[in-house]
């Protein structure tokens, strides 16, 4: 897709800015940095403060474009902590070194109904992602959501529908498609340069597993219904909800309840690099198979129409397999064979080396060199960004797929333009859920 097709219409910009009040809200310029006029800094809020929370807020205070005026979680020192860490930050800007403009909520919904706040960043547990998302879109709020996008296949096609309903701005927090290495390799593999490619391997970690977790004593300040919300009922456990600042990432994306495991976790930036590789953002498998191994945990396959088959492995990484070479690419890693030849072990889209081995009519890829910039200026043009719904459903599309072969131990034949089963294959109920009352999909 070019660039320009990404663009909504003028008309959808007009009515947009509509909804929005025309401007963002305007504040005192003595509180920004000079360089940045209030009337174009995007306010926003904050849903979900922990590890993943706490990082994203980190990288949007000291930005001069953003101005955070709230944050929300159901665990109240998580709370405190977000809201000193916004007006610290903001108080060495203001002209008497003292700022408290930062509002804190246990309830996402007391958040959104601010009519100042333009846009929200949710990094809560995975089975909370639709349910907010969808409210934040009907709320006129541009939205960035956290990786996987959906926990379930049909919630992600309720997010883009709400999404495009009320035209809003979202990005899907699969960062790698903003990070150099990944561009590169995805653009080596477009062009041809390791030739056919027909086997990709993905290694990333397991699948999620039913939570057993034992009965703890309820801790004070955490509304652990809140936090459970559309989820099944249970007792409090730390290991799903550790109170304060979590120094590691909290494992309830191991529980099926809450998360997708590993296979959502890292498939969501690993599977999403093949996507974008071979120019699949609005498709996806026809086929997933079981594993045939001895580990249950590893081994699915996916083939697409074309012929190309994906398998997940264990370990951590992606390997393109082509008939005139071979690419493997992680995190600060790269290598790339053309035949027995290893030609590069280092690799970003800025390298001279790219430009030398891509042909002169090279198909080049949306280029993001940071992924909340990237989203900023989606959001001032009202253009999609890189990692946008449509792309961020079809990528947790698979990481669900997987998940439900290794749940069920049953090849699934699938229609990605109907999102569907065929064949007779699987079972409807595999794409949604049961929740909670009084939470549902709307």
């Amino acid at each position: 897709m070019n660039y320009s097709s990404r663009s909504f219409t003028r008309r959808n910009f007009l009515k947009t800015a509509a909804m929005a009040g025309a401007a963002p809200l305007l504040l005192r310029s003595g509180l920004f940095a000079a360089d940045t006029a209030p009337s174009k800094q995007i306010t926003l809020g904050f849903i979900g403060i922990g590890k993943q929370g706490s990082g994203l807020l980190g990288g949007c205070l000291p930005r001069a474009d953003f101005r955070v005026l709230a944050v929300s979680d159901p665990d109240g020192t998580r709370r405190d902590l977000a809201k000193q860490k916004v007006e610290a930050q903001y108080a060495k800007a203001a002209k008497d070194g003292a700022y408290k403009g930062c509002d804190a909520y246990s309830d996402f919904r007391d958040l959104l109904a601010r009519k100042d706040i333009d846009a929200v960043v949710i990094a809560t547990p995975d089975h909370w992602h639709a349910l907010i998302a969808i409210a934040a879109a009907k709320a006129g709020k541009d939205i960035y959501c956290e990786k996987p996008m959906a926990h379930t296949i049909l919630e992600g096609r309720a997010m883009v529908n709400a999404v495009r309903k009320h035209n809003r701005v979202f990005q899907v927090g699969s960062m790698q498609r903003s990070m150099g290495i990944f561009r590169a390799a995805c653009e080596l593999v477009r062009n041809d340069v390791i030739g056919k490619v027909d086997k990709v391997d993905v290694s990333v970690s397991g699948p999620p597993v039913p939570c057993d977790l034992p009965v703890e004593a309820d801790e004070p300040g955490l509304d652990w219904d809140l936090w459970l919300g559309p989820a099944p009922q249970r007792p409090y456990n730390s290991i799903l909800s550790p109170r304060g600042m979590p120094k590691n990432f909290p494992a309830w994306r191991h529980y099926r309840e809450y998360g997708s495991g590993g296979v959502g976790d890292w498939g969501a930036h690993h599977f999403d690099i093949v996507q974008w590789a071979f120019g699949l953002d609005e498709t996806g498998p026809v086929e997933v198979f079981p594993a045939t191994g001895e580990n249950p945990q590893f081994g699915v396959r996916w083939r697409y129409a074309s012929g190309l088959e994906v398998t997940h492995q264990k370990g951590n990484g992606i390997v393109f397999y082509g008939d005139k070479g071979k690419l493997m690419v992680n995190r600060g890693k790269f290598q790339l064979w053309l035949g027995d030849t290893l030609k590069a072990e280092t690799m970003d889209d800025y390298s001279p080396l790219l430009k030398e081995l891509l042909p002169a009519n090279a198909v080049r890829l949306y280029r993001s060199t940071n992924h909340i910039s990237d989203w900023l200026k989606a959001m001032q043009t009202r253009q999609r960004p890189i990692c946008d719904v449509e792309t961020g459903q079809r990528t947790a599309t698979i990481c669900n797929l997987v998940n439900q072969v290794y749940f069920h131990g049953q090849s699934l034949k699938w229609n990605p333009k109907r999102e569907q089963f065929a064949d007779g294959t699987g079972d409807a109920g595999w794409l949604t859920r049961e929740y909670r009352a009084p939470w549902k999909l709307a």
